[in-house]
């Protein structure tokens, strides 16, 4: 009998082909997420939209992805990693390109919740893939490596929203951004499909329990409800810090948007490097020390650019490092599709990686509308600052978990 993927005792080929398809649409999934909030200014101006209103559909579109997380989730669980994979970046293309063509708050509301759906369920399924498919010693950094998507797509949407949209405009930049995702999906023709999934639905056939029973029984409840809380605690320190970080160096610190967009290339810089190393950290020392470590350092660079703003402003060198420091911090989200892989079964995997994680991603819809709220008396900052709380939270909330440091998944 052939050895599964997971078996082999080094990546193969076929290991780097999916990661970096896998890796690929995660980079578009995150671009689109954020392009919004760089063209929420000429946005909001052209449709005559107020701060909350746009807030608000930045909002949906995260509450969004807790739906899609669900959905696509359950049927990556049902037909497959391959099929769904394809799914999701559809969707959140077509998202994304009738955005453009938005008149006023109601269907920009319902294109950008389109968006987010398929956003919601491109990350479960990726994380599911390749937690099934790379070997055990080093699933940690190449589940973290995945997520380096995330920095480059926002770098990707910070070059192109700080950059190209004051040049094109904002709907033209919409209707671009569809390009380079269906070509992730004509690549993603010739994946093979997970083959612990495969080997795993011809032995479960004669099991037709629901698979959100079987994720809320007593064997998988407890880790559902643990996982699902360091997720919103991590997502609500992420989405704190970026859902209004460039109105905020650009309305708050006054900045340009294209220095505004330098300040936030360096964050991404730090997270593509807080991403990359935490899978290396996370496979030596274990899942809980390297969450706790990262958690600290984002939560330190987030009081520096907003609570002691005063202390860094005297020399922009200090700005940088701390936008670095906030975005390598936020590597600690390299840690969650190795550990939810280790925690939750191959039968259900798909579907509570999904709603773990965009459930926690969907609550944070009233993120950004908090933070509008706290600016009118406060300012952006002080929004922006409740970060740092829930940084630490997270890297604390960690400990009630087990630790899973080289777990052998088996079907």
């Amino acid at each position: 009998m052939d050895k599964l993927l997971n078996e082999y005792d080094k990546p193969t080929k076929v290991h780097y082909k999916i990661l970096f398809l896998s890796w690929a649409g995660w980079v578009f999934d995150f671009y689109d997420l954020i392009l919004f909030t760089f063209l929420m200014l000429p946005l909001k101006k052209e449709l005559n939209l107020t701060d909350v209103e746009v807030s608000f559909v930045l909002g949906a579109c995260l509450a969004a992805t807790a739906l899609g997380g669900v959905i696509f989730g359950y049927l990556s669980d049902k037909y497959g990693r391959k099929s769904v994979l394809q799914w999701t970046i559809i969707t959140y293309s077509i998202g994304t390109f009738l955005s453009g063509l938005s008149h006023g708050l109601l269907p920009l509301l319902i294109f950008r919740i389109i968006t987010g759906m398929g956003v919601g369920g491109e990350w479960a399924t990726g994380q599911s893939f390749i937690g099934e498919t790379f070997p055990a010693k080093n699933r940690g950094r190449y589940g973290a490596f995945m997520q380096t998507g995330a920095p480059v797509g926002i770098a990707l949407a910070t070059v192109i929203g700080g950059y190209v949209a004051p040049i094109i405009g904002w709907r033209a930049t919409f209707y671009i951004s569809i390009l380079p995702a269906l070509l992730v999906v004509f690549m993603r023709r010739h994946l093979p499909e997970s083959d612990i999934w495969t080997a795993n639905k011809n032995a479960v056939k004669v099991k037709r329990e629901n698979k959100f029973v079987t994720l809320l029984n007593k064997d998988n409840r407890k880790l559902f409800l643990l996982a699902l809380v360091l997720a919103i605690f991590d997502m609500s320190a992420y989405w704190f810090t970026y859902s209004w970080m460039p109105g905020y160096l650009s309305q708050q610190r006054n900045f340009s948007l294209a220095k505004s967009a330098l300040f936030m290339l360096a964050t991404q810089t730090g997270g593509f490097i807080g991403y990359a190393t935490f899978g290396f950290l996370a496979d030596k020392y274990g899942r809980r020390p390297a969450y706790s470590i990262y958690s600290v350092i984002m939560a330190a660079g987030l009081i520096m650019i907003t609570t002691l703003w005063n202390v860094i402003e005297v020399n922009q060198s200090f700005i940088f490092l701390c936008m670095f420091l906030v975005g390598f911090g936020t590597g600690m989200f390299g840690g969650y599709g190795p550990l939810f892989s280790e925690i939750f079964p191959t039968e259900i995997r798909g579907t509570a990686m999904g709603a773990a994680f965009n459930l926690a991603r969907g609550i944070q819809f009233l993120t950004p509308v908090i933070i509008s709220l706290v600016a009118v008396r406060y300012g952006l900052g002080s929004g922006i600052s409740i970060a740092a709380v829930f940084a630490l939270l997270t890297g604390a909330w960690i400990w009630t978990f087990p630790e899973t440091k080289g777990k052998v998944i088996e079907q």
